[in-house]
């Protein structure tokens, strides 16, 4: 049975950092990509950064420069660094698993699995 679950959410002002883990069960993380989506209230959930099976990344141009995405494959655990953050950057962070490919196409559509979220809200 494939689980994520996300923690390290919060509440920050402008300019602070977070780092979001995803503790992923029932699958072999590695093998796969695996990324990062958020949603804002009344908009479209979106690609954030993503990670394949070969430890390659793709980030959103906005976060580029800002945010990290990494990997334990010891841990079977997927981490974001959000540095410099804005207030744009406020949504819902969804941890996410395409068990078919281990290159990443940053389409929410193809990702089977995803996590519960965690709430990101950044302050002017």
């Amino acid at each position: 049975q494939v689980q994520l679950a996300e923690s390290g959410g919060g509440s920050v002002q402008a300019g602070g950092s977070l780092r979001l883990s995803c503790a992923a069960s029932g699958y072999n993380p590695s093998s796969y990509c695996m990324g990062w989506f958020r949603q804002a209230p009344g908009k479209e959930r979106t690609g954030v950064a993503f990670i394949d099976s070969d430890g390659r990344t793709m980030y959103a141009d906005s976060v580029k420069g800002r945010f990290t995405i990494s990997k334990d494959n010891a841990k079977n655990t997927l981490y974001l660094q959000m540095s410099s953050l804005k207030p744009e950057d406020t949504a819902m962070y969804y941890c996410a698993a395409d068990l078919i490919r281990p290159y990443c196409v940053a389409s929410a559509s193809l990702f089977g699995y995803w996590g519960q979220g965690t709430q990101v809200t950044v302050s002017s």
